[in-house]
């Protein structure tokens, strides 16, 4: 996930980013967020993605997405805001895929604190022949082309037949080179269904 400005899909190297072990130290706290329609509690820590608040880009995100459908996934979760909120709002599964362990942990706690199931993993734990109705990403922009391509490679062909994925990308990070490169891959219908604050989000349709 990623709100920072920029121009183009390069990379950087914040901890947060494929760091399957964050250098920072271990520091949990508590901060009061908006999900599904409610104020709530979770648990945060430096070395992960947007430990303050939840990011500008996923609140565009989730006020664009309709109800989830079925089974959902969640790419680059995070301490989880976008998992959470479409287990709150009655996915009859979430799965929830990060690199970064510490994360992982925290969208676990989080989910056993608000009283909702998902299955937080690493990338290789989740099945190989598992499909999914739903996704919705913020996905990390910032890792560079090659590895956002290859990212998106992975899991926009798992949707099952009829699933739909939305993609929340900032404009002036790609997002438009993105739905094309997207397009010319043949894994469904692509549009843009909403635009606000800089960012858009695309719809995949299978």
């Amino acid at each position: 996930m990623d709100d920072a400005p920029g121009d183009t899909l390069d990379v950087v190297t914040e901890d947060h980013y494929f760091t399957a072990q964050p250098a920072s130290a271990d520091e949990r706290r508590t901060i009061r967020a908006t999900l599904a329609g409610r104020e709530v509690e979770v648990e945060t820590a430096p070395g992960i993605f947007s430990p303050g608040h939840v990011d500008l880009g996923t609140q565009v995100l989730l006020r664009t997405v309709p109800e989830p459908r079925g089974r959902v996934l969640d790419i680059g979760c995070g301490w989880g805001p976008i998992a959470l909120e479409a287990a709150l709002r009655g996915a009859s599964s979430v799965t929830a895929v990060d690199v970064n362990e510490r994360a992982l942990d925290l969208l676990r706690r989080n989910a056993t604190r608000l009283g909702v199931a998902v299955d937080a993993s690493l990338p290789d734990a989740v099945p190989a022949d598992a499909t999914f109705d739903t996704i919705w990403s913020n996905p990390p922009i910032r890792i560079g082309k090659d590895a956002l391509h290859a990212l998106l490679a992975t899991w926009l062909p798992r949707l099952a037949p009829g699933g739909e994925a939305y993609l929340v990308v900032q404009k002036n990070l790609g997002a438009d080179s993105l739905a094309r490169w997207i397009a010319a891959q043949g894994w469904g219908a692509i549009e843009k269904v909403g635009s606000s604050k800089g960012f858009r989000v695309l719809r995949v349709s299978a």
